[in-house]
């Protein structure tokens, strides 16, 4: 608090005439702010430059993955005649492990595996591998474009299971958002005589699990790491797989090893390198990138199998992705923090 007697000294000071000393010391003065400020500027413009950095490698690492991801749903594809749904995820989830040990590797330490709740591991695990399990079924029987366009439907249901899982409050805006977002799906899957095609319905239920990964993972975040919800999915989905896998076994040949093997790398990798664009962008800016996915998608199908998605496809990924990304815009204007859930969702 001011004190009237140091209101007038202040004042008295400030009325006598300048002597060299006060010019020079406002000089000195000067200058130093001159200084302070030049070099406010250069942090504030090295503040942008590494904030623009961080944006573009996040981008990079985001399209990475999507890329990734993408090849890995091919070679499931591919393989899926040949091998029993079980034991492609069985190597998806075992060969998952080297990279997940990589990263233990570089953080020297095994802390980031501790854990205060086990049960909600338990539930997203068992969540994930019914998606998983369900969406690589598809991918042998439905076009792949198809299935990925499905899936899209995901952040929708987040929105609408947030409700009753995570008690948030969704407006109206949102909520029309995401009625409009299932017409799209509706224009999809073109329902004939009321009926949907069976294999259709699978991929559908595999993004409702999908969704409840991403609602479970957002509850498992407030306690647990990163690695730790990668770590125990990958466990969980192994030893339950491995358990079925004496009844459905089909011994690979040399080709279907490599491809067996690749498929939990390149999952794994991906996973990562996901995570990893999310930690250095906004989920604003990284998560649309992820409908790159379609159109890799897409080419893929074209190229390998002669596979062309059909009007309603690219019509109905248009309404879901624009109902998705209107969601995603409205939650970052309000402040949701989704970004955990969703780089580790592991996908498929």
């Amino acid at each position: 608090m001011t004190m009237p007697a140091d209101t007038a000294m202040a004042n008295a000071t400030t009325a006598l005439p300048p002597t060299t000393t006060d010019l020079s010391s406002r000089g000195a003065q000067d200058a130093a702010g001159d200084a302070a400020a030049a070099t406010a500027s250069d942090t504030a413009s090295d503040t942008a430059s590494d904030t623009a950095s961080d944006t573009g490698r996040g981008i990079a690492q985001m399209m990475l993955a999507v890329g990734l991801y993408s090849i890995m749903d091919a070679m499931i594809k591919w393989l899926g005649p040949s091998y029993p749904t079980m034991e492609l995820v069985f190597f998806r989830s075992l060969f998952a492990f080297i990279p997940i040990a990589y990263v233990l590797w570089r953080s020297g330490s095994l802390a980031g595996l501790r854990t205060r709740n086990l049960f909600g591991h338990a539930v997203r695990s068992l969540a994930g591998l019914i998606s998983v399990s369900l969406f690589f079924y598809a991918y042998t029987r439905m076009p792949l474009a198809n299935v990925v366009a499905i899936s899209f439907a995901a952040p929708l249901l987040v929105t609408a299971l947030s409700v009753p899982f995570l008690g948030e409050r969704v407006g109206w805006r949102r909520w029309s958002a995401v009625l409009v977002g299932f017409l799209g799906v509706i224009v999809m899957v073109k329902p004939d005589a009321g009926l949907f095609d069976r294999i259709a319905v699978i991929a559908i239920v595999a993004t409702v699990f999908y969704a409840l990964v991403i609602v479970s993972i957002r509850k498992l975040s407030r306690t647990e790491t990163p690695t730790a919800i990668v770590f125990y999915y990958a466990l969980t989905s192994t030893l339950v797989t491995g358990a079925v896998l004496p009844f459905v076994w089909v011994m690979p040949d040399a080709e279907g090893w490599v491809l067996l093997i690749l498929v939990g790398l390149i999952g794994g990798v991906a996973q990562f390198a996901m995570t990893h664009a999310y930690r250095l962008a906004t989920v604003s800016i990284i998560a649309p990138f992820d409908y790159m996915h379609i159109i890799w998608a897409a080419l893929l199908g074209l190229f390998i199998w002669g596979e062309v998605p059909g009007n309603t496809i690219w019509i109905g990924t248009a309404i879901v992705m624009a109902s998705g990304i209107y969601i995603l815009l409205r939650e970052a204007r309000l402040g949701l923090p989704r970004g955990i859930a969703r780089r580790l969702t592991g996908r498929r």
